[in-house]
């Protein structure tokens, strides 16, 4: 250790003044409550971003190819797709808007025909059934969300009508009985309240779709981040005839909102650390105007300004990179211990902990704007401290 790294250390832990020991300890403790609290709220941001995800993925298919007036012979579209390196399934198909009779009143929801065969390679659907199996969903039965069943009384068993405003003699819409065979819980209201499920074959008949037509064909990825590209390849094998949509891009409005923020609170609790670094500004301002003397006796036995001036710098870094280290330590053990112990309604979330995901890559960015701030706010301090002249520092001597 060589003697600036030890005078830097000494002026830190081995203060005569309690006062000036106290200002260390409130630097420190400033800058680990600012370092620990951004973790923990960064951490708990991309948990639920992440949770929001998969959700959103488990309920559509990574991406979506559509047509206008629907797509004949989807079966040979599908084995097209199947082909694309990145793809993994595939399965078609049919979906738009229905009335919900309930009691003399209609409600609009959103209905899907599936393949109940091939779906669950696709999405989530059969992990998402709190009642009733995918092998039910046949002739005119019918999967509802957990919420719509809450909202209207439905049980298994229980007879629904959907009214089709396209179809029907001479398009005046036509009433379809459906039996209740399921209920899923995806944990994402809209969809448990707005959305219900039946088989692709009886999605034909209230759609007026012929037996070979569908309106799109769903893909699964094994990359789902990887959908631009794989959209890119799908479009050079079939066409722009057809419409090519990612679950990026129909979410893509959500998606902006989250990241700006979490960023945005990165920006807001950053300041708490700018905050923190005014106490090593203080506390170094302090320890000059008390160690005037030592600064004189340096600078008397040839100590150049640089050295001096490099001192206090590594001071103000070692009060920062102190608080960093327990502001790291204090923010991993807050968010295992809010992942493990703290819990959250699950009816709401469809989680009963807080999902919290701690990135590589923020905690570097976390350290490394507490260490340049912490930096930053030894400027002023060790360039004055330098300044002094070895007379004035020893004039009163």
């Amino acid at each position: 250790m060589n003697y600036e790294n030890w005078i830097s250390f000494r002026y830190l832990t081995a203060s005569k003044g309690r006062f000036l020991s106290f200002l260390n300890f409130i630097s420190v403790a400033g800058v680990a409550i600012g370092v620990m609290a951004l973790i923990v709220v960064t951490g708990v941001m991309t948990g639920f971003g992440n949770n929001l995800r998969e959700k959103i993925i488990g309920t559509t298919p990574h991406i979506m190819i559509e047509k206008e007036n629907g797509i004949r012979d989807f079966d040979q579209l599908c084995q097209k797709v199947k082909n694309i390196e990145g793809a993994q399934s595939s399965s078609a198909y049919i979906q738009g808007n229905v009335f919900l009779e309930n009691r003399g009143q209609a409600t609009g929801v959103f209905v899907r025909g599936v393949v109940p065969s091939t779906e669950s390679r696709v999405t989530k659907v059969d992990q998402y059934l709190v009642k009733g199996a995918l092998g039910d969903l046949k002739d005119n039965g019918v999967f509802i969300g957990s919420e719509l069943a809450r909202y209207f009384g439905y049980q298994l068993g229980d007879i629904i009508t959907v009214i089709s405003p396209g179809s029907g003699v001479a398009g005046q819409g036509w009433r379809y009985p459906l039996k209740v065979a399921g209920i899923f819980n995806s944990g994402m209201a809209d969809y448990d309240l707005n959305l219900i499920i039946v088989h692709l074959n009886q999605a034909q008949k209230i759609f007026g779709l012929a037996e070979n037509m569908a309106t799109g064909v769903g893909v699964k990825l094994k990359d789902p981040y990887a959908a631009k590209e794989i959209k890119n390849s799908i479009y050079a094998i079939i066409g722009h005839q057809f419409l090519v949509k990612t679950w990026i891009d129909i979410n893509r409005n959500l998606f902006e909102a989250l990241f700006l923020e979490k960023w945005g609170l990165f920006i807001i609790l950053t300041l708490m650390v700018l905050v923190a670094s005014f106490n090593i500004i203080s506390t170094l301002i302090v320890t000059v105007a008390s160690k005037i003397h030592d600064i004189g006796i340096l600078q008397s036995i040839g100590v150049p300004k640089s050295s001096i001036k490099r001192i206090f710098t590594k001071q103000g870094i070692l009060i920062g990179a102190m608080g960093t280290f327990w502001g790291l330590a204090g923010g991993i053990g807050l968010s295992h211990i809010l992942k493990t112990y703290v819990k959250v309604p699950a009816e709401i979330y469809s989680i009963d902990h807080v999902p919290v995901d701690l990135q590589q890559m923020d905690i570097i960015i976390i350290v490394a704007a507490a260490m340049v701030i912490s930096y930053l706010a030894t400027i002023y301090p060790a360039a004055k401290a330098a300044d002094l002249q070895p007379v004035e520092a020893l004039r009163y001597e």
